[in-house]
């Protein structure tokens, strides 16, 4: 890396904590969004790296938490954009953990042409809102136009229930993995999966490496890899035990045992969005 390159990366490091996203940053200020002056010299930063994209990031009751604050942190960092943490009303939203959050925009609010469309997961909560008609029309709309359509973990069960993983491979969390099938999606087993425009990500943490991705592809590697120095995400689990190809068989058993409906599940709400067209 030059010089030039280093002082890029540490400018970006240095400023990140004050690149709120403008919708967060309306709703905290009331100031309706208003950038205060930058606290470092910007003159060294590409001009790329400052782009006026819009993220739409889909909120539901008891969805998984974390599928949503991991990503949320990254597409945050983004300088120039706006994100929109979005539901069908602006009603305390408690997610699975019963952390409480609170949507910044509705459906309706949300522009009708977006920089990305982003879904996270969960299992009852995810259940109920592919099966909602709401929620799967504006997914399928925003989706329709989006230049990147992606979701974290079951999320992507959502997108397949709203049309658009239809002949795309994709990923999710292991235990709703070959339930994609049941959208015309074909199942990877991978951590990240990209196909076209279709970025998905698999179970939960697996969030933080989907946002890492977004940001290089929206705008470098050099901007992810200041993100990711900045949070300090350098992984190094306690136990080998976080993925069904490496945890132990009696881990892996009491753990499958737990999840053992929800593909019948899934299968069940594929069924009923088809009977009602």
């Amino acid at each position: 890396m030059t010089n030039i390159d280093r002082r890029t990366a540490l400018l970006a490091a240095l400023m990140l904590p004050v690149a709120m996203s403008t919708a967060a940053r309306a709703q905290v200020t009331g100031d309706g969004g208003a950038s205060p002056p930058p606290a470092h010299d910007m003159s060294a930063m590409p001009a790329h790296w400052t782009r006026p994209d819009h993220v739409a990031m889909l909120c539901y009751p008891r969805m998984t938490i974390l599928d949503l604050i991991g990503p949320q942190y990254m597409f945050a960092g983004l300088m120039g954009a706006t994100n929109y943490l979005v539901a069908k009303n602006r009603d305390p939203i408690i997610s699975d953990t019963g952390v409480t959050m609170i949507p910044t925009h509705t459906f309706d609010e949300v522009p009708k042409d977006i920089t990305v469309l982003f879904v996270p997961g969960g299992t009852d909560g995810t259940l109920a809102a592919m099966d909602d008609d709401t929620t799967r029309a504006f997914v399928a709309d925003r989706g329709s136009r989006a230049t990147y359509v992606t979701s974290v973990c079951t999320g992507s069960l959502i997108l397949g229930a709203a049309g658009l993983l239809k002949g795309y491979q994709a990923t999710s969390h292991w235990a709703a993995l070959q339930s994609l099938s049941e959208f015309g999606a074909t199942p990877v087993d991978a951590r990240i999966v990209r196909d076209r425009n279709r970025i998905t990500g698999a179970g939960v943490t697996a969030g933080l490496d989907f946002g890492l991705t977004m940001l290089a592809e929206m705008r470098d590697r050099t901007y992810a890899e200041a993100v990711q120095l900045m949070c300090e995400y350098d992984p190094k689990p306690p136990f080998n035990a976080g993925s069904v190809h490496a945890a132990p068989p009696d881990v892996k058993a009491l753990v499958e045992a737990m999840v053992v409906a929800f593909p019948g599940q899934v299968r069940d709400v594929a069924a009923s969005i088809a009977r009602r067209g």
